[in-house]
């Protein structure tokens, strides 16, 4: 038998410089050329890098491969907890020991909390072994959210931009209204060359150009022509080559004029402007959109509590809830937001959860009751033993799985990596093309219409729609997901599960509510329905059956009689005395043994045997009093659940441990198309192998332990929030609350975001695969029409905004299950 494969190792980098599709393939080869490193997989629209390593690997050289590629690595904050500090002097031994680990650009150490605070690229393992080569004990806190600091590098990049912006069109306005004014309005020709006249005009075109592309269009030359440099042109070459190329024509049109062929002195400063203030137009929407596609990131950390009333000295004083530790008591006022994960201990009241499983309706909550960090108290004052705190709690896990789903490159990304790989170098030598034809066979003056369509080209081709098209999606996607309940873990579930054509449930727990219950109790005439279940249930209180519990809870709140002569009678029932009354319960036969007729509830016992549901009788004083049915009853949402799958096409199917004929009925009640009954836990298994293979993809819905091999052989496992851990860990989806609303409401939201996904690569890919030869000129042999560098380079931005603002419509995506409707 082969040894199971070692999971590969991970990392994550914030990489800082990213701003095309062209990029993320540079950042992506030049990690996997690391030596150990297995795998990269790199996401435009949250700037990050997965990387999978099977060995020990230098985080340096991580930094260096994607310094060389042009870009850099920005700086994380990781929490250490630290043991064995005792004074001042331990406190600069450690921050001396932390900043001379490589990558690390600030460190500071508290030794009240007993913890440092690390800025920088250094990986937590080199941190904490530096921490112990100085003689303390340390160990990983937590990591700071990393999207806070996402959240406002974006932010200061939108205010960077802005200013910028503002900047390029006041300097660009003039140029814009000498040029255009002087082209398109007589009066202003002629004011002009009255006035300063043409040499002079171009002269402060000259000057403003040169302001606007050394100052707020620096950004495009500094990386654009290294990356060029390189062998590797991305975005910002093809602006600074397209910007640049017309410059200096201009520059020699004004300065040395008899250098250039007769009728081809002109100058295109206008043009250079006028794009690179149009591109950074499109850069701050794009910048302001890529922020808004990760709000449900930051709804999420914003739901954690800043502070917690904790009892500490026979007081309560308040903490920052980063100090709170396991087993501290809590107290918790009306209205206050709970800060971790705990068990009440004290007082009543109903909890707001809807954060957590998108449920709206408030959850009772009294001793004993788990309760979850970031839910809300609605009436009562509570007291909690905190269970989970800072990175375990429930809040802080639901945060990375999202952040992870959010990271995830999924199948169809695969196609975008093959085009843009190719796609810039292709387009330069399109424009090469261009100038060369329109040189060689266009029309007087060629060197000017050369030009100006070899850059229309350039600048129309820019693919940031291409490399924003599907992460954007998947970061709403996943998100919205997560406000409604629904988590994906693995962002690969959304196409996966998409391409679902059959789900296929577990029975207990999932289909139903795992545990027996009285769901029929129907009295012979003449008796009362409490007086014989208090008699019934005091009986059956002497067992140890789950029919038998399940028959007491149901009597919960009654008074039960006094039981005595309490006899057991193997094969048959039990039988006793409650409050001087003989009380006898058990099958048919027991009945018939007694004497009694169980005909008057024939058809009620019919019934039962259809549900799957096998009948109990009680008798009274040697009368038959009733008719009695335990079962696991099926969840009130199961059956709109089930129905809504059949209406968006799908296949259902049940696999279960239960009897055949108890599956069988379940199945007839809720319309479901296959059954697998009496299977062991390693029988699920098959049965999911063979209803793949007869159906195709599968999605595979569980609770328990003995589920976990199911869900993890599915191509998307599901798996029921209430559930255990090791299902869920197993699981690619989790549906927070537990309910079966959930699963229709995943598939549909996959299908959403996938069909958005999809509508971004049409537009990404269409837009270029139609524009590009217009930009080359093919329409003016028949036509006569050209494309304006200047409406190339709106266009171009308007492709990104487009995207970004398609997949921010997925933010009003609405489940087809809501609470109280189908």
């Amino acid at each position: 038998m082969n040894a199971p494969a070692k999971p590969l190792a991970a990392r994550s980098l914030p990489i800082e410089g990213m701003t095309c599709a062209s990029c993320v393939g540079r950042v992506e080869r030049a990690l996997r050329a690391v030596p150990g490193v297995d795998g990269a997989d790199v996401n435009l629209a949250t700037e990050r890098a997965e990387i999978r390593f099977a060995g020990p690997i230098d985080p340096e050289a991580l930094r260096e491969a994607v310094q060389n590629a042009g870009f850099d690595v920005g700086a994380s904050t990781v929490e250490l907890e630290i043991d064995g500090m005792t004074c001042a002097s331990c406190i600069g031994r450690v921050e001396r020991a932390l900043q001379a680990v490589p990558g690390v650009a600030k460190a500071h150490v508290n030794l009240a909390t007993e913890r440092a605070t690390i800025t920088g690229t250094a990986d937590s393992d080199a941190l904490i072994a530096a921490i112990d080569r100085a003689g303390y004990d340390a160990r990983t806190r937590r990591a700071v959210a990393e999207d806070n600091t996402l959240a406002g590098r974006r932010e200061a990049e939108a205010t960077e931009l802005r200013r910028d912006l503002i900047i390029a069109a006041a300097l660009t306005l003039p140029v814009f209204a000498l040029e255009m004014g002087s082209h398109m309005i007589p009066p202003v020709h002629h004011l002009i060359m009255s006035t300063i006249g043409m040499q002079t005009s171009w002269l402060i075109q000259f000057a403003l150009t040169t302001l606007v592309m050394a100052f707020p269009g620096i950004r495009f030359y500094a990386l654009g022509f290294p990356a060029l440099a390189r062998g590797a042109p991305d975005m910002n070459s093809l602006v600074a080559v397209g910007t640049m190329a017309a410059f200096l024509y201009s520059l020699v049109a004004t300065f040395a004029p008899a250098l250039l062929p007769a009728g081809t002195v002109n100058v295109y400063y206008e043009p250079a402007a006028v794009i690179v203030t149009l591109i950074l137009l499109g850069r701050w929407l794009e910048a302001r959109a890529k922020g808004r596609t990760s709000q449900a990131i930051q709804r999420l950390i914003g739901l954690q509590a800043k502070t917690a009333r904790v009892r500490r000295d026979g007081g309560s004083v308040d903490i920052p809830v980063a100090e709170v530790a396991p087993d501290d008591v809590i107290e918790l006022r009306p209205g206050e937001r709970v800060p971790v994960d705990g068990e009440v201990i004290e007082g009543e009241s109903y909890v707001d959860e809807s954060m957590i499983t998108g449920e709206p309706v408030p959850v009772e909550k009294r001793e004993g009751a788990t309760i979850v960090g970031g839910t809300v108290n609605q009436t009562g004052a509570l007291a909690l033993r905190a269970t989970a705190v800072g990175g375990d709690t429930m809040l802080a896990q639901i945060i990375r799985m999202v952040e992870s789903a959010q990271g995830a490159k999924l199948p169809i990304q695969a196609l975008v990596d093959r085009v843009t790989m190719w796609f810039v170098p292709a387009v330069i030598a399109v424009a090469v093309l261009t100038f060369i034809i329109w040189f060689s066979f266009g029309p007087a003056p060629a060197l000017t219409f050369g030009l100006v369509n070899a850059v229309a080209v350039l600048i129309i081709a820019c693919p940031c729609a291409m490399g924003l098209a599907t992460p954007t999606s998947i970061m709403v996607g996943t998100g919205r997901g997560a406000e409604t309940g629904v988590l994906f873990r693995k962002g690969e579930a959304l196409q996966l599960l998409k391409e679902a054509r059959v789900v296929a449930f577990d029975k207990t727990g999932t289909l139903t509510e795992g545990a027996p219950k009285l769901t029929d109790l129907e009295l012979a005439g003449g008796f009362e329905r409490e007086t014989v279940l208090a008699q019934v249930a005091a009986v059956e209180a002497k067992s140890e059956h789950p029919i038998a519990r399940a028959i007491v809870e149901a009597a919960e709140g009654l008074t039960l009689p006094e039981v005595t002569s309490f006899e057991s009678i193997t094969g048959f029932g039990v039988t006793a005395q409650a409050g001087g009354a003989r009380v006898e319960i058990g099958a048919d036969r027991y009945m018939a043994r007694l004497g009694l007729d169980v005909g008057i509830f024939a058809k009620t016992a019919a019934k039962l045997g259809d549900e799957g549901k096998t009948p109990l009788y009680a008798a009274i004083d040697g009368k038959l009093a009733a008719i009695i049915a335990v079962a696991d009853p099926i969840k009130p949402e199961t059956p709109d659940a089930i129905r809504t799958l059949h209406n968006l096409g799908l296949k259902v199917a049940m696999v279960t441990g239960d009897n055949r004929r108890t599956a069988e009925a379940i199945a007839r009640q809720l319309g479901i198309d296959h059954v697998v009954a009496e299977v062991l836990p390693e029988g699920k298994l098959d049965a999911v192998r063979d209803l793949k293979a007869t159906h195709g993809r599968l999605a595979f819905v569980g609770d328990g332990i003995n589920d976990a091999p199911a869900l993890a052989e599915a191509d998307v496992g599901i798996a029921i929030g209430t559930g255990t851990d090791v299902a869920i860990e197993a699981a690619d989806v989790v549906l927070m609350s537990g309910s079966l609303r959930g699963v229709p409401n995943a598939i549909a939201l996959s299908k959403a975001t996938i069909r958005n996904i999809r509508q971004n690569l049409f537009w990404a890919f269409a837009y270029n695969t139609a524009l590009i030869p217009v930009a080359a000129g093919v329409l003016w042999p028949a036509f006569g029409i050209l494309l304006s560098p200047i409406f190339a380079a709106g266009a171009m931005a308007l492709s990104s905004v487009f995207v970004l603002g398609n997949a921010l419509r997925l933010r009003n995506w609405s489940a087809p299950m809501q609470e109280g409707k189908p």
